[in-house]
């Protein structure tokens, strides 16, 4: 099966000096295409510092990250902006909205750079994809208008605007309640089942549940994986049941 991400021996420390502090202790970590993949951890442990690391989001100090690929380390920063709008969405516990604008505008607005003359186009899009997470009738609204669970839904349907190879989530369900993760999570599945990698960070074991691998973290390390067959609504409660005593087993 072919790699979407692989990244090799990544090292990343914050701070300078005494004050340094390592997040990331030779990290070695691989997502093939179309995997669903959870990373999880104490607080602390450097989950979303991989998250960030690995989509390019923040540069590392030391070790290899490849990205359908191509070697993160060996692109300048226009390339890796490009690389991310047309490879990656990123989905994150709060969506970063713009408040001049309402959702549609918000959801089209990362794709505009590549189709500025095909905005009817863009629209559509957008269109169907609201249509698909439930939010149709709320395009014209402020994101001040809706509910935590409906921005999420639209933080999705931005993230998929450029068709991406792989959805990066950052506790995408952490601020909201468990009716509107439960559905947050489905529409995760949906998109999985067509193709697309995702990969999310969570404290969560009912998310973590949802996935197919999940590897936990602590002190900056890759300490362990579990592996679950796919969810296929049935069972969540077995399946928390194994993560947790995974956890308790890794001493996370």
């Amino acid at each position: 099966m072919k790699k979407v991400i692989i990244g090799n021996h990544i090292v990343k420390s914050f701070g300078e000096g005494e004050e340094q502090r390592c997040v990331l202790d030779g990290v070695s970590v691989d997502i093939n295409e179309g995997e669903f993949v959870a990373v999880m951890g104490p607080s602390g442990s450097g989950k979303s510092t991989l998250l960030f690391a690995l989509s390019g989001t923040d540069r590392v100090d030391s070790g290899e990250i490849m990205v359908d690929g191509r070697d993160l380390s060996k692109i300048g920063e226009t390339e890796l902006s490009d690389l991310r709008r047309t490879t990656m969405g990123f989905v994150f516990q709060q969506p970063t909205m713009l408040k001049n604008l309402n959702i549609l505008d918000n959801i089209i607005l990362p794709a505009m750079r590549d189709n500025r003359k095909n905005a009817a186009m863009l629209t559509d899009k957008a269109g169907r994809l609201m249509k698909r997470v439930g939010i149709s009738e709320l395009g014209a609204r402020d994101i001040t208008q809706v509910s935590g669970g409906q921005l999420q839904r639209a933080g999705i349907c931005r993230a998929l605007m450029n068709n991406p190879r792989i959805i990066f989530g950052d506790e995408p369900t952490g601020a909201l309640n468990s009716q509107s993760a439960q559905e947050i999570m489905d529409i995760f599945s949906e998109i999985n089942a067509e193709g697309t990698a995702v990969m999310l960070v969570t404290h969560d074991a009912k998310v973590a549940a949802r996935t197919e691998r999940i590897m936990f973290m602590r002190d900056g390390a890759m300490v362990s994986e579990l592996r679950l067959p796919k969810f296929n609504g049935t069972d969540m409660d077995g399946r928390v049941e194994k993560i947790t005593l995974k956890m308790r087993e890794v001493g996370i």
